[in-house]
């Protein structure tokens, strides 16, 4: 014979027990002491690094500050000037233009590729190769291209020559400078944003296209009626970083033609750092890098609300 063991059911009036909440309240202390903790670093880097520093710059920009004086302060000066500064008001259109020729270069390259990889192939290898030159630095990219387009050495302007044409002064003719600068950067760049759109084209369902080839849609039609409307949000983010990270351009252009030639290539943020540490005026070059960071702020702003960037065509 097996023995059964009957447990007799609880009183009905016994309450169920639960853990004094003292003891939770100590526990979620504790927990909140052991995250701070582990940010603390973190905070700390932030505040010596990136909080203090632009606090420092903002205060600045309304100084005249030429380091190995105090900074003085002389309220607005800084920006009245900037006003009738034209060397100021030529980097800036030279920094328009090139952002526009890499922003547009960028998003088209991106886009096709990353259509490309998705509708066409499924070669994890291809897409990985994609994103190699966003890995190398920016420097050693704009070393090698400087050798490669020189004039007289350069195997592009060889190749050129033995071809029948006559060599190009690809960064050192003023016609030619912004145009080759804005086409290393999307040859150093477009891997990575390709990337992002390529993410974004996963998260379309394939149903939707399914649904197009049965109402006879074609390859393009199907992406400007599907793929772009769906794709909008990841566009705008897309958009605003390659407009960010064209504006502050630098190490590029500092490598290969350090503003030539005849500032044909001076950006602003070679004005701002020749202000700053080639004639050590930090005060005037603060207040142009505080404008910068104002336009920056409201381009980005205006290019979220008209693309609408929270909103998604996905049902």
């Amino acid at each position: 014979m097996t023995t059964e063991r009957i447990t007799a059911p609880a009183p009905a009036g016994r309450a169920t027990l639960r853990p004094p909440r003292s003891s939770a309240s100590s526990a979620r202390r504790g927990d909140a002491r052991l995250a701070w903790l582990l940010i603390a670093p973190s905070i700390l880097g932030f505040i010596v690094f990136a909080a203090y520093p632009a606090l420092r710059g903002v205060y600045l920009s309304f100084t005249d500050y030429r380091v190995l004086s105090d900074p003085e302060w002389i309220g607005l000066d800084n920006f009245v000037e900037l006003g009738g500064d034209a060397k100021f008001w030529s980097s800036l259109g030279t920094t328009i233009y090139f952002v526009i020729l890499t922003v547009a270069l960028t998003m088209l390259v991106s886009v096709t590729t990353a259509v490309v990889l998705h509708r066409l192939t499924s070669s994890t290898a291809i897409r990985s190769v994609v994103i190699l030159p966003f890995l190398i630095s920016n420097v050693v990219a704009a070393v090698v291209f400087s050798w490669m387009l020189d004039r007289q050495l350069g195997i592009v302007n060889i190749a050129i020559e033995a071809l029948g044409g006559d060599a190009v002064g690809f960064l050192t003719d003023k016609g030619w400078v912004v145009p080759t600068l804005a086409l290393i950067t999307v040859w150093k760049t477009a891997g990575y944003t390709t990337i992002l759109v390529f993410a974004g084209l996963q998260t379309i369902p394939p149903q939707i296209y399914e649904a197009g080839k049965l109402d006879g849609a074609g390859e393009v039609q199907m992406f400007r009626r599907l793929t772009l409307p769906l794709l909008r949000p990841i566009m705008a983010m897309v958009l605003v970083l390659t407009v960010i990270g064209a504006f502050q351009v630098f190490d590029i252009v500092q490598v290969t033609t350090k503003g030539g030639p005849a500032n044909a290539s001076l950006v602003l943020q070679m004005y701002i750092y020749d202000k700053a540490f080639g004639q050590f005026d930090f005060g005037y070059a603060s207040a142009m890098s505080l404008v910068l960071f104002a336009m920056l702020i409201v381009i980005s702003f205006a290019q979220m609300r008209l693309l609408r960037a929270s909103e998604s065509d996905q049902g």
